[in-house]
């Protein structure tokens, strides 16, 4: 990249920050003033006939401040209410001419300003991060040619085949009308009857119940735009395309146990996670891909193409890399920013259009509607997080919050006063052209025959999974059904997946005291797709974090020698006492214990390390909170670690079925399931090795079980 190069791409990628700018305020050293700009010379007292008198209605001070208090809120979203938002940057890898006219996919060397909003679907903006949901994955590009919304979800499908059908899934995944239960998750009754009578949600149902609807990061979890579109270049000629981010560091998930206890201890787990991840400067990376399909092609597949509750295999559909999306700045204000962001998936540029998927078409209309509900109107595109870094020149006026302050007397065209200004652009001049598609037919409420298939790849799913997946699945299914009153819906619920596999119907109907399929079904699917297993994901340790539990006689060398490997593998720690402060070593050192068991719990971390030091350790074997986060971690599957008599304390807790170093061991080094132990030794440059690899498996599933649970 040459000088000037540099320059413009810097100048692009700041250019949205620069309008922001316009609008950020700190206020330091201001004085205090109304809307209106008027100084105010108190704001504790109101305005009153006497000190102990009536407050007088002329005291505008009070009125204004009392009135923007009241209308501080705005509708919340129907779905995607509770999210969190970070602004960042992507660029293309190579040119994408061949494919698509897009300009924001063909200069390696342009920053494209992004703002990203991750979400839940189903609960309210004060329900909690980790409950199992889909997530959703919006993409705003300020591109030079207008805003291009990438409005995605961390699944590739969809419950329902046409949006006509989606008040009726929302209104039954919701809480139940009549008593407004349960809060954040599917529905009981009202959904798992919904299911039923709708088989075509079997696929996506298999996709939520798997470990993708609880995942451990926004920084890992892929993003699917779940629709078909079309790119189209400047020839005219059109390929169908689907979108997806794929996570740098993986696509990671949380356990069901897991993610429960942190609904609770920590509400805000994942927006946290986001935040302090940008704020250290470990910022999240996701690559673009697309899969294309030549439009000769489009019916040389065993699904339609067309059906949202489809996916198109990657293994006969390559995923091609074409950029990378970096997210390095966090939100200024969560509301003027993540609040009032309005995503539609019909914000397309020249060079990206749609296709006739049905679930599109409806969602063409329904983002702009819900829009001018939420956001009090037509002008919601000129809120700053929304407007484009493009020029906005059009014959629209007036409308709630109006910004912009059109000069002269025309609005409409054409128009001779002001010689046709402005005047529409041709194709050559950037001007977006639909794809001309020959659309011929009777009017008529059916649905294609091509779309009736609604169990084989829900079987390509299940036979996808690993063993470790499949029981998460299955444990799910006993969790989310078992909470049904209604035993009838339950006994359909075992009855319409045994379509996708006997087995499967099987092992749900055990843990819901209902009949077993009689004769146990499924499709006559045998492949597989491996890549939608996230055991076959990237593993990495970086920007994971581990406890470390210790007390008073730590071993300092242990400790010490332990976090210098951790910050060498990009790892972070956080140091775990009884009670916050200094804790002194054997040899008279000190390290600050930046947590307690008050303000922090095992399942907020990735990994576990005790160290040694006799007097430390005796004490911890004295801490029940101590041995629950040796318990928890475990149970969850997670990496543990333990060097010299730091061993002692997995020994007294619940640490099944695992080899240990034994007491007269020297030095040699025991992994077993992801626990890792040493005992005799100061040198643990070896143990490092072997507990940094453990810490990027992630899981290690073979544990689960172990101790009689199930964290499935």
């Amino acid at each position: 990249m040459d000088e000037n190069q540099q320059s413009n791409s810097t100048n692009y990628e700041n250019k949205k920050d620069e309008q922001l700018e316009q609008n950020r305020v700190d206020h330091q050293g201001d004085k205090l003033t109304t809307n209106q700009a008027v100084r105010v010379t108190n704001t504790d007292d109101s305005l009153k006939a006497g000190e102990r008198g009536p407050t007088l209605m002329e005291d505008f001070h009070f009125r204004e401040k009392m009135t923007h208090f009241d209308h501080e809120r705005i509708p919340e979203r129907v779905v995607h209410a509770r999210g969190f938002g970070a602004h960042g940057y992507f660029q293309v890898y190579e040119p994408m001419k061949e494919f698509t006219k897009a300009k924001f996919l063909q200069d390696p060397s342009v920053k494209t300003p992004v703002f990203v909003r991750f979400s839940t679907v189903v609960g309210s903006r004060g329900s909690a991060d980790t409950v199992r949901d889909v997530r959703g994955f919006a993409t705003k590009f300020y591109t030079e040619e207008g805003n291009y919304d990438l409005v995605a979800n961390n699944m590739p499908i969809f419950f329902i085949q046409d949006a006509i059908k989606f008040p009726d899934m929302v209104h039954a995944i919701k809480p139940e009308p009549h008593n407004e239960i349960p809060q954040a998750s599917a529905a009981h009754d009202t959904f798992w009857d919904f299911v039923t009578s709708h088989t075509e949600t079997a696929h996506m149902i298999m996709w939520l119940l798997s470990d993708r609807g609880i995942p451990r990061s926004f920084r890992m979890m892929e993003g699917f735009g779940v629709n078909t579109f079309r790119f189209v270049n400047e020839q005219g000629k059109a390929r169908f395309v689907k979108f997806h981010w794929k996570p740098v560091l993986g696509t990671h998930s949380l356990v069901w146990d897991e993610a429960q206890k942190l609904a609770g201890k920590d509400p805000d787990y994942l927006r946290r996670d986001l935040w302090e991840a940008i704020d250290m400067g470990e910022y999240p990376e996701f690559e673009l891909g697309v899969q294309m399909i030549d439009e000769d092609q489009e019916f040389n597949f065993d699904f339609d193409i067309l059906d949202p509750t489809k996916f198109w295999p990657e293994e006969q559909v390559p995923v091609k890399m074409i950029g990378k999306m970096t997210l390095n700045k966090n939100q200024d204000n969560f509301f003027a920013e993540t609040e009032q962001a309005a995503f539609h998936p019909g914000h397309v540029v020249p060079g990206i259009d749609f296709s006739n998927d049905p679930l599109l078409q409806g969602r063409l209309f329904s983002y702009t509607d819900t829009q001018l509900l939420r956001l009090g109107g037509p002008n919601f595109h000129e809120i700053p997080i929304n407007r484009p870094i493009a020029p906005v020149n059009n014959n629209q006026r007036d409308g709630f919050h109006r910004m912009t302050i059109d000069r002269g007397a025309v609005s409409y065209s054409p128009n001779a006063m002001r010689y046709n200004s402005p005047e529409p652009a041709t194709d050559q001049e950037g001007g977006f052209t639909h794809y001309a598609e020959k659309v011929e037919g009777q009017k008529v409420r059916k649905r294609s025959a091509s779309f009736q298939d609604h169990y084989r790849q829900a079987t390509l799913f299940w036979n996808s999974m690993s063993q470790a997946e499949k029981m998460h699945i299955v444990k799910a299914f006993h969790f989310e059904v078992g909470k049904v009153k209604d035993k009838q819906i339950k006994q359909r619920v075992v009855d319409m997946f045994n379509n996708v596999d006997g087995n499967l119907a099987t092992q749900i109907a055990q843990g819901l005291g209902v009949n077993p399929p009689t004769n146990p079904g499924g499709t006559n699917v045998t492949d597989s797709s491996p890549a939608v297993s996230q055991e076959n994901t990237i593993r990495s340790a970086k920007t994971r974090k581990v406890a470390i539990l210790i007390e008073q006689g730590f071993n300092y060398n242990d400790v010490s020698q332990f976090m210098t490997a951790l910050t060498s593998a990009g790892v972070h720690a956080d140091i775990v006492s009884k009670n916050l402060g200094m804790i002194t070593s054997s040899d008279n050192q000190q390290l600050e214990a930046n947590k307690s068991y008050a303000t922090t719990t095992a399942v907020m971390y990735d990994g576990l390390f005790i160290p040694g030091g006799k007097t430390a350790v005796d004490q911890l074997m004295t801490h029940k909170e101590a041995k629950d986060f040796v318990n928890d971690t475990f149970a969850h599957a997670k990496p543990l670690g333990a060097t010299n008599e730091g061993v002692d304390l997995l020994q007294v807790a619940d640490v099944k079925n695992v080899v240990l170093a034994e007491p007269q061991s020297q030095a040699q080094i025991y992994t077993d399931m992801g626990v890792v132990t040493v005992r005799n030794t100061t040198d643990l440059t070896a143990f490092h090795h072997e507990y940094v690899d453990a810490l990027a498996q992630h899981r290690h599933w073979m544990r689960e079980n172990q101790d009689g649970k199930m964290s499935g």
